[in-house]
């Protein structure tokens, strides 16, 4: 089994179940951990024998833009596309991180891990 780390996706977004976060937004990063077999794209230079890591990344910041209160909505929704678009077979796993939450302290992110 091979990994396939896209980290760091940078974005604006307006999620949170308080109002103020809908109207303000925050500043999110996202972390893709990707298991799978690239052995054949490996020996062949093949890009259809891995998973493009262009197209999670676009699926991120497209779902990322829906609003949601729960990071742990938002998380599943991506997963539930990558698996829907991404043909080729692999587990995931995704970290999203809510930057500066507006929490009442001195905090630098909050974050949702989902696999599967």
């Amino acid at each position: 089994m091979h990994k396939i780390l896209v980290s760091g996706i940078k974005i604006y977004a307006f999620h949170g179940c308080l109002e103020e976060e809908a109207k303000i937004g925050s500043d999110y990063q996202v972390d893709v951990e990707i298991n799978t077999d690239f052995s054949n794209a490996a020996l062949t230079d093949n890009l259809a024998q891995t998973v493009d890591y262009v197209q999670v990344n676009k699926i991120v910041k497209e779902e990322m833009l829906i609003r949601s209160k729960l990071l742990e909505h938002v998380g599943q929704r991506i997963l539930n596309r990558f698996h829907k678009e991404i043909k080729h077979p692999a587990a995931y796993q995704v970290k999203i991180s809510k930057l500066n939450p507006p929490i009442n302290g001195d905090v630098q992110s909050v974050s949702i891990i989902l696999s599967d």
